[in-house]
């Protein structure tokens, strides 16, 4: 008797408090154990607020993949004629019956959530730690990074109903740690002065052995000054952690090094979660300097956006990439071409998470969308990293839905960097436009490096341009910067002047340009880079061979041959 009617009060607190007296759990993602560089501090206290997004399964990722191929391969009857932003959320909104089931879900554990996505497939909501530790079977706790001190709220494995399954794609931020060296300016010099008088300099190629400037860029790869002539071609520059784009070194970028140009020239700012670009010559960025000094410097004429995207709802991480993927594809017309020099190491994020965000690169490449990301500065050991045995592949430069940009140095001839970081990703399979490429690499590196990358993954980077002694203004001051984060930008305004001769002659931008790049006719347009290598994890890494390898790509830019390629 006393068992039955403690069973019926159980019973009544269950329907009182909306919660079902049983729970069909299944375990959804988990990681092996805590990151390298990361320890525990312990258990997250119960009632601090963990700001938590749910990601729901996208309704028809296979044909979204297979029309991005499709508007995207120069062979096929269709390449150009790229989607409109009404067809491609068409084809990946979730189904009804997600959307349906995760929102039962939502109200029957008291939850509201706010719609982050055009989709629909991203949701939001706000819980204390111990009400999601209760959702998801989670164990959530503080976590250290070792070397920068910056904590984080993550648990190893959590779970999901299992009426959920097959409707919810994943949960954000839960296995997935940040990357602070990641997330840093990827550049391997510090900023150094110089002296001032450097105008004779910049302006003679020669020079460019030691010092790497617009005039350097244009003469190596037949970069145009002719001004572009289409103000709907934009170019997307993107600014994480708090790095400010300067205006008065910008100005004094251009009347050092294109005074052809009017120094006034510079770039239109917005923002995102907070974002801001103070001109406190104190405060800016060596990254956001870089990054628009040469997007403006190269792309003569092109539209420049500078995108701040600041920490309001964020939990560090990747939810910035998250947040500009979900502002830009909300655009009714998106820039041509974005250029993104932060990654983050692949080994330290959700796979189910690292998919959704490659999938959401291949909605705006079949917008026409141009995705570029410098591949990284530690070799094969990742994103400014040393400490590994097997190599580590970046992200998203493992996403076979946008183009990797690594670096080179040096002039007659150009050779790699040493710092370009490549490989092969885990969690993406080699994409069948790089098969062949990808294929004769590995047969002619036979045993070398064997067991410590994924020969059956996608590799990366793509391509590659000049990304060592970049001389840059910062604070006033010049100085020289390395990285790849050189890299990106320089394609991202070659790939831009490209398009406003493209959209000028009636044609479709270039969108997405991996399959254009890995055919014949795209790298023949190239420089092939066969010298120098990406050591790390203590190897010699990768050597440059000819051909595509995981240093230099395919090789390097040629702006006249790839004017003709595309057929003009």
């Amino acid at each position: 008797m006393f068992a039955t009617r403690s069973f019926l009060l159980l019973s009544l607190i269950a329907l009182v408090l909306g919660k079902p007296t049983a729970r069909n759990m299944k375990l959804h993602e988990s990681r092996e154990g805590i990151p390298d560089g990361f320890s525990l501090r312990g258990a997250a206290q119960p009632d601090r607020t963990l700001k938590l997004r749910l990601a729901l399964v996208q309704s028809n990722v296979a044909e979204l993949e297979r029309k991005l191929m499709d508007v995207s391969t120069p062979s096929s009857a269709n390449y150009g004629k790229h989607l409109s932003k009404a067809e491609v959320e068409q084809l990946v909104a979730p189904t009804q019956n997600s959307v349906d089931a995760v929102n039962a879900w939502l109200k029957e554990n008291d939850i509201n959530a706010k719609t982050i996505s055009a989709t629909g497939d991203w949701l939001s909501f706000e819980v204390p730690v111990s009400k999601a530790n209760y959702l998801f079977d989670a164990d959530f706790s503080v976590y250290m990074h070792d070397e920068t001190g910056t904590e984080a709220v993550r648990t190893l494995s959590y779970s999901v109903p299992a009426e959920l399954q097959g409707h919810l794609d994943l949960v954000h931020p839960t296995i997935t740690f940040p990357n602070p060296r990641g997330l840093l300016p990827v550049f391997s010099a510090p900023i150094k002065a110089e002296a001032q008088n450097l105008t004779s300099r910049a302006t003679i190629p020669s020079s460019c052995a030691s010092t790497i400037t617009p005039a350097c860029l244009q003469a190596i790869y037949n970069i145009p000054l002719t001004r572009a002539t289409k103000s709907s071609n934009k170019l997307a520059v993107t600014g994480y952690i708090e790095q400010y784009a300067n205006q008065a070194d910008l100005k004094t970028f251009l009347t050092r090094f294109r005074t052809d140009i009017s120094s006034s020239t510079s770039f239109t700012l917005q923002t995102l979660d907070g974002g801001s670009n103070s001109q406190n010559s104190s405060e800016a960025g060596v990254e956001a300097n870089l990054d628009t000094q040469y997007t403006v410097g190269l792309a003569t004429g092109v539209p420049v956006n500078f995108l701040s995207v600041g920490e309001d709802n964020q939990d560090g991480g990747l939810q910035g990439f998250l947040d500009t993927v979900n502002y830009i594809s909300k655009m009714d017309t998106p820039p041509n071409v974005i250029t993104t020099s932060y990654g983050q190491n692949e080994n330290t994020m959700s796979s189910n998470l690292a998919i959704n965000l490659c999938n959401a690169y291949a909605q705006l490449g079949a917008r026409g969308v141009s995705i570029l990301f410098a591949s990284g500065d530690g070799g094969v050991s990742g994103s400014q990293s040393s400490s590994c045995s097997k190599f580590v592949p970046t992200f998203p430069s493992g996403c076979p839905f946008m183009t990797s940009v690594g670096a080179t140095q040096g002039f007659s001839p150009e050779t790699a960097a040493e710092f370009s970081a490549g490989g092969f990703s885990n969690y993406f399979a080699i994409p069948d436009y790089q098969t062949s490429a990808v294929s004769g690499y590995i047969k002619a590196l036979g045993s070398t490096n064997s067991g410590r990358y994924n020969a059956t993954g996608r590799g990366f980077p793509d391509i590659a341009t000049q990304g060592a002694n970049f001389e840059i203004v910062l604070g006033g001051r010049f100085g020289t910067v390395d990285g790849t984060s050189c890299s990106s930008p320089t394609l991202a305004s070659i790939i831009s002047l490209l398009n406003d001769r493209l959209i000028a002659a009636g044609k479709s931008p270039l969108g997405f340009l991996n399959p254009f790049l890995y055919s014949h006719t795209g790298a023949s347009a190239l420089n092939d880079i066969t010298s120098g290598s990406n050591p790390g994890c203590g190897t010699n890494g990768f050597p440059a061979k000819a051909g595509w390898d995981p240093v230099t790509g395919l090789g390097t830019p040629d702006f006249n041959k790839l004017l003709k390629a595309v057929g003009l």
